[in-house]
């Protein structure tokens, strides 16, 4: 069986505000403990969605802007001084279609990616932070009920953490679309 689109679209639509974000990392409790302060959430956790970096390259002088091929980033702020903690999590999404080489080949990507010197293109709101490059980059995988039990063994064999997630929010959009077109 086949994740759906609507599963995906709704998943990345809801990990894509800071407190949902929060709330999928209380299921992955080593996650959840990095972040700087559950008291100012707000202040504490920036996401963002179909993130992009920019790459340096310090002995050419260059520079070029790319997207990574995650679905969210959340980067930890220190709530205090306004400035990006050592922490960043990069979130990815099973997407529709998508089999165990894939999903593990997107995280790849992102190691070969962020191996180098890198700063965020952070949201607007959050421009003023300083993004430079993390200490630690961690990954989480979100799979459903419809992810093939094979992409789950994969992720237990390559010792990636993900949790498993039953979409409430999006059973409730699917019920008031059918109740409006009544």
């Amino acid at each position: 069986m086949s994740v759906q689109k609507s599963l995906y679209e709704a998943s990345l639509a809801e990990y894509s505000n800071h407190l949902e974000a929060i709330a999928l990392l209380k299921k992955h409790r080593p996650y959840l403990e990095m972040i700087p302060s559950l008291r100012r959430p707000a202040d504490s956790v920036i996401t963002i969605p179909l993130p992009i970096v920019r790459i340096r390259d310090i002995e050419a002088k260059t520079s070029h802007t790319m997207e990574l091929p995650c679905d969210i980033s959340i980067i930890m702020c220190d709530p205090e001084w306004k400035i990006k903690t050592g922490v960043e999590i990069l979130l990815f999404i099973h997407r529709p279609h998508e089999d165990f080489s894939e999903l593990l080949g997107r995280w790849r990507k992102c190691q070969v990616c962020l191996d180098k010197e890198y700063e965020w293109i952070m949201p607007f709101r959050h421009s003023h932070i300083l993004s430079e490059g993390a200490n630690t980059v961690y990954p989480l995988f979100v799979v459903f009920n419809q992810t093939s039990e094979r992409i789950q063994r994969g992720l237990i064999g390559a010792e990636l953490p993900f949790v498993m997630q039953t979409p409430t929010f999006l059973e409730e959009e699917e019920y008031q679309e059918s109740y409006i077109r009544e």
